[in-house]
C-alpha cells in the first residue's frame, strides 16, 4: 500500500478523532482512555480532557505556546484577547488569567532573574517583543529593528520567538517577517543580527523558533527551526552557522530542550493529503530522532532519516510542547477549532 492510500485510510479509522471543538469526546469513554502513542523510550498516554475550560468564560483561539514556571504551573499563551495568558496547575485546574492586549500573541519564553520569573511574549501583529512579570505587568518592549537598515517600517517585522542566555541576552526570530535573527542585550539594545530569507546554510525560510542550547556548557549554541525547509540549524552565539539536521517531511516549530533531549511540535506533514497532519518529534542528545508520537516510527537508511508523516489523526496543527518536571508533555495547537491543550502522560 502506498503512503497516500495509507494516510487516507488511517484518517478514517485511527482513533475516530474529528477536527472539531468536541475533540475530547472521542476519548471520553472506553478503551480509548488507554491509547499509547510514541516510540522506543518516549511513549505517552493521551489525555484530551486536561485543561478543558468553559469557553464562554475562558476562551482560546490559537493556542500558540506553553511553559512551566518556577512554581510548577503550566502557562499557556493564546491570541484570544479576553485572556491571552491562562495559568493552570499540573492537574489542569485553572489558577488565573490575564492579558487583553496581545492580538498576535505567538512566542512565550520564561526568563529567570534573581529568583523571579518573567515572560517574553512575541506579538507579530503588534510587531513587538514584550517583557512582562509573571502576572502580566509590562517591563519593557522591543520595537522593530530600524537600526539594522533591513526594515523600512514596523510592518516588516513579525517576530515569532525568543531565546535567552544565562547573561540575559535575547535572541529573536523574525519568522513571519524578513527571517533575520536579532541579538539584544538584557536591556533590549540591539547587538547583532544574522540570517535573512533564503536556502543557504545561514539563511531561513520561516525561522519559526529558536532555543538556547547549553547542554554542553563549554560550547553553548543556538538551535533555530527553518520550518519550511524541514531543517533544524545550529549557530554559535555570534550567529555563525555550525551544522544542520534534516527532518524530512516535518514542519517543525520551536525546539524545546528538556534534560538531554529536544522536543518539537510538528505543524504538519509535508506530503500528507490533509493539512491538519501534525505530530510530535523527539531528538536525543546525538541529534537522532527517537520518537514521533502520532507519526511513523523514525527510521534511518544510509544514515539519513526517512520521511516522517502523520499516521494517527490526533493532532491538529500542533504548535508547541511543554515538558513538565514529571516528564509529561502538553501540546498547544494552532487552528484546531479553539481546542485546549492535549496532555501526554509519559509511560
Amino acid at each position: 500500500m502506498n503512503r497516500r492510500k495509507f494516510l487516507k485510510q488511517s484518517s478514517i479509522i485511527s482513533l475516530g478523532l474529528l477536527a472539531c471543538p468536541s475533540l475530547s469526546s472521542a476519548f471520553s469513554l472506553g478503551a480509548n482512555n488507554d491509547v499509547i502513542i510514541g516510540h522506543n523510550s518516549h511513549k505517552y498516554k493521551v489525555d484530551l480532557t486536561w485543561g478543558n475550560l468553559n469557553p464562554l468564560h475562558t476562551p482560546v483561539n490559537d493556542c500558540h505556546e506553553m511553559i512551566q514556571d518556577s512554581k510548577g504551573r503550566i502557562v499557556l499563551l493564546t491570541n484570544h484577547t479576553k485572556n491571552n495568558v491562562i495559568i493552570y496547575d499540573k492537574s489542569g485546574k485553572l489558577l488565573e488569567t490575564w492579558g487583553t492586549d496581545y492580538p498576535g500573541a505567538h512566542g512565550l519564553t520564561l526568563v529567570k532573574e534573581n529568583g523571579e520569573d518573567f515572560l517574553l511574549i512575541t506579538d507579530y501583529e503588534r510587531h513587538q517583543i514584550i517583557k512582562t512579570t509573571i502576572d502580566g505587568k509590562v517591563v519593557f518592549t522591543i520595537e522593530y529593528p530600524a537600526e539594522t537598515g533591513k526594515y523600512t517600517t514596523k510592518d516588516d517585522f513579525k517576530p515569532t520567538e525568543t531565546a535567552v542566555t544565562e547573561n540575559g541576552d535575547i535572541y529573536v526570530t523574525d519568522g513571519y517577517g524578513k527571517q533575520y535573527i536579532l541579538h539584544y542585550n538584557h536591556k533590549g539594545e540591539l547587538l547583532n543580527f544574522f540570517g535573512g530569507s533564503g536556502t543557504e546554510d545561514g539563511q531561513f525560510l520561516n525561522a519559526h523558533g529558536i532555543c538556547y542550547d547549553n547542554r554542553n556548557p563549554q560550547n553553548p549554541s543556538l538551535l533555530v527551526s527553518a520550518r519550511e525547509l524541514n531543517v533544524l540549524k545550529r549557530f554559535d552565539l555570534q550567529g555563525n552557522f555550525i551544522e544542520s539536521f534534516n527532518v524530512p517531511g516535518a514542519l517543525i516549530c520551536r525546539p524545546v530542550i528538556h534534560k538531554k533531549d529536544i522536543y518539537f511540535a510538528v505543524l504538519r506533514s509535508k506530503s500528507a493529503i490533509n493539512s491538519d497532519s501534525g505530530f510530535i518529534l523527539i531528538m536525543n542528545e546525538n541529534n537522532e530522532v527517537v520518537s514521533c508520537p502520532g507519526a511513523t516510527s523514525p527510521s534511518y537508511q544510509n544514515n539519513k532519516l526517512n520521511e516522517l508523516y502523520q499516521t494517527v489523526r490526533l493532532f491538529q496543527h500542533p504548535h508547541d510542547v511543554c515538558i513538565d518536571d514529571d516528564e509529561n508533555m502538553y501540546v498547544a495547537q494552532w487552528n484546531s477549532g479553539k481546542t485546549y491543550p492535549i496532555k501526554l502522560t509519559r509511560v
